[in-house]
């Protein structure tokens, strides 16, 4: 499924990003996994906006929001966004990319996001 404002795979800046992030969620050697895990994988799955922040629990993000304007002057100009990280649990983790979720729920609520979405790794220690 193609979308027109939308990469076909994440950018390489992105998965330090989710490292960062999931580094609060669980401790750093976990992060390491699931990010190990997202890079692995080339599936890219497309899950609704709305969907997204039903399942993260994730507030939705004004339009003049620093970031989120940025992701949408960005598409305004015919630059592609990358596809958002997460990780499937409950709540859903959006590890990297939760400005352009917002930004594209902007644009449609309805807008089908690309997402490279892996499992909770479950540590065995």
């Amino acid at each position: 499924m193609k979308t027109e404002h939308w990469k076909d795979e994440p950018e390489e800046k992105d998965f330090p990003a989710a490292f960062n992030y999931l580094s609060l969620l669980t401790d750093p050697h976990e992060a390491k996994k699931i990010v190990k895990a997202m890079k692995r994988i080339s599936r890219i799955d497309h899950f609704m906006a709305k969907d997204l922040f039903r399942a993260s629990g994730l507030p939705h993000l004004p339009a003049d929001d620093h970031e989120v304007d940025k992701d949408l002057k960005k598409v305004k100009f015919g630059e592609k966004l990358s596809p958002v990280l997460l990780v499937r649990g409950t709540p859903l983790w959006v590890a990297d990319g939760y400005h352009r979720i917002c930004a594209s729920y902007q644009l449609n609520e309805d807008e089908v996001i690309p997402c490279r979405i892996v499992n909770r790794v479950i540590s065995t220690r």
